[in-house]
């Protein structure tokens, strides 16, 4: 997929909707070579997708080994929207709280004494500071189930089409 077809996905309202939403889940092959997919928060800075964690985490020696990643983004009503991001991971170890991780959580439910109260256990919990795995997409696609589906269900639509026009 060209860069010109992500950014035009990427740049869809609905895409720009459910890149404005709290948590994805990222998969990512782990050091054994099994399949891990685990829920995250993550910031969209228009580029690209960043995720904060901490730098004992384990999938960082994983992501550093493969950093091929695949990203889910969805709602949770019906008809469901979802959108689909392939991509390379990139590690950028930094010392105190990355923006983007605090930038993530301001969605979340807290009295402004919460927030003061969260900051600073943040700040403590992760005086060592943290990691930002950067993933630029290398590829995209938007399911929004009225004008895209997924393939194998256009397939099945097409050939149902084929036997009732026959």
């Amino acid at each position: 997929m060209n860069p010109n077809e992500i950014t035009a996905i990427l740049n869809l309202p609905l895409s720009r909707e459910l890149l404005a939403r709290d948590v994805t889940r990222l998969a990512y092959v782990a050091k054994d070579g099994t399949p891990r997919n685990i829920p995250i928060i993550f910031a969209w800075n228009g580029t690209e997708v960043v995720v904060c964690t901490p730098k004992n985490a384990q999938k960082l020696a994983a992501l550093k080994a493969n950093p091929a990643v695949a990203l889910t983004i969805d709602t949770e009503s019906h008809p469901p929207k979802i959108l689909f991001i392939r991509g390379r991971a990139e590690l950028d170890y930094v010392d105190g709280i990355p923006e983007e991780y605090l930038q993530t959580t301001t969605t979340y439910e807290m009295t402004p004494e919460q927030r003061v109260e969260w900051e600073a256990g943040v700040r403590s919990l992760y005086e060592d500071g943290m990691v930002r795995i950067v993933i630029t997409p290398t590829w995209a696609k938007l399911i929004d189930f009225e004008t895209t589906l997924p393939s194998a269900v256009e397939e099945l639509l097409q050939r149902q089409r084929e036997r009732q026009g026959a």
